[in-house]
Parts: structure tokens; sequence; C-alpha cells
């Protein structure tokens, strides 16, 4: 009695609290998206030189551990008008988002602060082939991501046009620092690891034999 009693005070404490679950998809209801979410990759726009800031080198594309992107480069005709500096601009971009893994690499691996982790994550689709982002789409949930969190590029010179003296303006993306490669830096437990397959590969001279 004691028991059922109390299950009921938390029942009637509950009715009255407002409702934490989000209606999924009632606009109205559902759950705001953190600002640490990641969505789906997206393609950014550079607005001082009206172009995309992707050149199309493709390390996005070597780097993707599910290689679910394809780019191709062409000619910038704004560079040979000199409105532009970049020489190649990206001509057709595509990410199949069913293998996208939303892992971040691309964005971490690309110069030129042309790709993102956007907020976008419903592009569901009734066909086979609708998951296949093209570069309109891709440019267009960048635009909405830049318009939404007021993204600016690392590096805050104008990326797009050259400098009033010609010189040439590239993005500082910061690196992380290369970690020592001493044996001394290693953890514990990788020195003795290694220490231990060392000795098991060493014969009783000192010299290397294969088991």
């Amino acid at each position: 009695m004691k028991g059922l009693l109390k299950g009921l005070g938390v029942t009637l404490k509950t009715m009255a609290r407002r409702p934490v679950t989000g209606q999924y998809p009632d606009p109205g209801k559902r759950l705001a998206v953190q600002e640490r979410f990641m969505g789906f990759p997206a393609l950014l726009w550079d607005e001082t030189a009206d172009e995309p800031y992707c050149t199309g080198c493709m390390v996005c594309v070597r780097d993707c551990p599910t290689q679910c992107m394809s780019a191709q480069m062409k000619d910038n005709p704004q560079h040979a008008e000199g409105k532009s500096k970049r020489r190649k601009i990206i001509a057709e971009f595509e990410i199949n988002l069913n293998r996208c893994i939303l892992c971040g690499i691309c964005v971490d691996v690309c110069n030129f602060d042309a790709i993102e982790m956007s907020y976008e994550h419903e592009q569901s689709r009734y066909v086979r082939d609708g998951a296949r982002a093209d570069l309109p789409a891709l440019l267009e949930m960048g635009k909405a991501y830049q318009a939404e969190t007021g993204w600016q590029p690392t590096q805050k010179k104008n990326i797009g046009r050259p400098d009033a003296d010609g010189a040439p303006t590239t993005p500082n993306r910061p690196r992380a620092p290369k970690r020592p490669a001493s044996a001394a830096s290693r953890p514990a437990g990788v020195r003795r690891r290694t220490e231990a397959l060392d000795s098991r590969l060493r014969g009783n001279d000192g010299g290397w034999v294969r088991e």
C-alpha cells in the first residue's frame, strides 16, 4: 500500500510538469538543434568574390573514409577578368548523404574553409537517388548555415579578391601541433608492448630474427 501511494504521488507530480519530449515532426514542438550539432557537410559561399570558397582540389574526396564525395574542378572565369585570385573553381560536387558518417574529416583537411558541417539533418527522400546532394544543393545548405550562424572564415582578409598590392591572400587555418615521435613520449602501455615485441624478434646476439 505504501509503494502504491508513493507511485501515485510521482504520477500526480509529473502531471503538472511541462512536457520535455519533442513532438517530431511538428515544427513548433520539436527540440532545437544545439550549436555543437554536426549535420551534413555543406559548401560555403564567398560573398566578397561572389563564388564558392571551394577550388575543387579534392583533398576532402581523397581523405573521406567512406568515399561518399566526388568533385571536378574547372578554370575560374573570374580569375581571367581579375575579379578573383582563384585560378580554379569547383565545377561539380556531389555527396552521397546515405554513406556520409558525419565524421567532419572533410572540414579538418580543407585548406580554404570551403566546407563546414551544417545543421541540416533532414534529407529523407522517397526515391533511391534522393540522398545525393549536388553542387547547388550543397551551396544552398552552406548559405543557410552561414546566415544562421554568422560564419566567417578563419582568415579575416578578403580571400576571394587579390590584395591592393597584388599579393595573394590565403586562409590561415590553425593546425594541431605534431605529436613528438620519440619513444619516451609514448604512453607507458605502448612502450611496454613495443619493448616486448622487440625482445621477441631479437636473437641472442642482438640481431633481428624472423619467427
